[in-house]
């Protein structure tokens, strides 16, 4: 038995580089279906297969040599029920979206150039009706969205594992978020933050 296994390894090694090679037609071909139906697709920029396309890539705007990982979801939702919205979202050039992430918007989330994401990231400009008691009695799906105020993830920031960028922060340049944390507020510059809700642990700078 150990002796086929061996077997079955060597034969695998020898077909994985062929695998690999399919792997990256694979990722080109996917990206090419995808690259048109946005607002704007950077040269260079790459999406990886099993990307989640939910709603809206035509309000969405990609810079160059950029990177959408693995089962990740953008969301642009220009009517929910009876509301219309004006959404939009932006990545800049040399930056990345983690695997399994996702960014939503109804209102604005602005992402600079250079900047990095952990897997499974969350940022949001809404929610569903903004905590107004006289809503907490309907079912959460069927209230309204709401926007506190526009997302600015300026450049040079690195964003952790599973971090969390609510509604209405901006985040200054060279910041690192660290991982698990949940951004409720303004970020300065060059800052080193983490907990939830996040807070200050050094400015780097």
């Amino acid at each position: 038995m150990k002796k086929l296994l061996l077997l079955v390894g060597w034969i695998w090694g020898h077909i994985f580089p062929f695998y690999e090679i399919w792997n990256a037609v694979k990722m080109y071909i996917y990206t090419g279906y995808y690259s048109y139906r946005f607002k704007s697709f950077g040269n260079k920029t790459i999406i990886k297969p099993s990307f989640l396309m939910t709603k809206g890539l035509k309000y969405i705007s990609i810079g160059n040599e950029s990177y959408i990982g693995h089962s990740v979801q953008l969301t642009a939702w220009d009517r929910f029920q009876d509301q219309i919205f004006t959404p939009s979202i932006s990545l800049g050039n040399n930056s990345s979206i983690g695997d399994n992430s996702h960014i939503t918007a109804i209102n604005n989330i602005s992402i600079g150039d250079n900047v990095i994401m952990g897997k499974r990231v969350l940022i949001t400009d809404n929610a569903h009706g903004a905590s107004d008691p006289s809503l907490l009695d309907l079912a959460p799906n069927k209230r309204p969205l709401y926007s506190k105020g526009p997302v600015v993830i300026e450049n040079n920031v690195w964003i952790g594992e599973k971090a969390t960028i609510l509604p209405g922060v901006t985040i200054g340049r060279g910041s690192i978020i660290g991982a698990n944390s949940v951004v409720t507020k303004d970020i300065p510059p060059y800052a080193l933050v983490g907990g939830n809700p996040a807070k200050i642990i050094k400015i780097l700078k």
